[in-house]
């Protein structure tokens, strides 16, 4: 498959070209969170066909933006992890994420959320400024997964998985709708959750993690 090729010397043009295909940002969505084996992509990216994610995969590797590794034991295999260029993509990502959030209505019939979406919403929404100075640690539990945010002196690590150490503060929740990241807030502020920790801390997270300056 042809890369598709603008002809214009303009570095969005040259942005397009590399991560303007179909899935293509959906797969860089994924290995931002995490490194990824290509079954792992497969299970995250319901409905790409195995042939377009080879291909993807393989154009986003000659470009730079992502390598091979082994995988970490107790898995095997080869995973695909960023390089250097992948992570400079990702404010990028994020900044289109947020501007996306906006452009959201209802779900659409068959629409679902991953673990990698809601990890990338909270990382779209973190405030610096609100979290100036914060050190602090959350855990947030649904049945379908499990995230954590782990403020440390105003700089954010998040991702899927349980926290390191025990968590601050432990939301849990269980939505009636998709379990996203707008309906964990939605539960939050509704008091449809339960907490373990030091419970002031939930004002906290929305403050530092508010979608709209409304919600701060």
């Amino acid at each position: 498959m042809k890369r598709r090729d603008y002809g214009q010397y303009c570095g969005l043009a040259r942005a397009m070209e590399l991560v303007g295909e179909r899935w293509a940002l959906l797969i860089v969505r994924d290995l931002t969170v995490r490194p990824r084996r290509f079954t792992d992509l497969l299970e995250g990216l319901p409905g790409i066909p195995t042939n377009v994610l080879s291909t993807r995969l393989k154009e986003l590797e000659q470009a730079g933006i992502i390598e091979r590794q082994l995988a970490p034991a107790p898995q095997r295999g080869v995973q695909y992890a960023f390089t250097q260029a992948g992570h400079d993509l990702e404010p990028a990502l994020l900044a289109l994420g947020r501007w996306g959030a906006t452009q959201l209505g209802e779900p659409r019939p068959g629409e679902i959320v991953t673990p990698e979406s809601v990890t990338l919403s909270l990382r779209a929404v973190f405030d610096p400024a609100a979290a100036a100075d914060l050190t602090a640690s959350w855990e947030i539990r649904h049945p379908d997964y499990i995230l954590h945010a782990v403020v440390t002196d105003g700089h954010l690590e998040a991702g899927v998985g349980p926290t390191p150490d025990k968590p601050d503060l432990a939301i849990t929740f269980e939505p009636d709708g998709l379990p996203s990241y707008r309906a964990l807030v939605q539960a939050a502020k509704c008091g449809l959750v339960k907490l373990e920790g030091r419970r002031t801390l939930l004002q906290t997270f929305l403050r530092v993690f508010a979608s709209t300056e409304q919600d701060r």
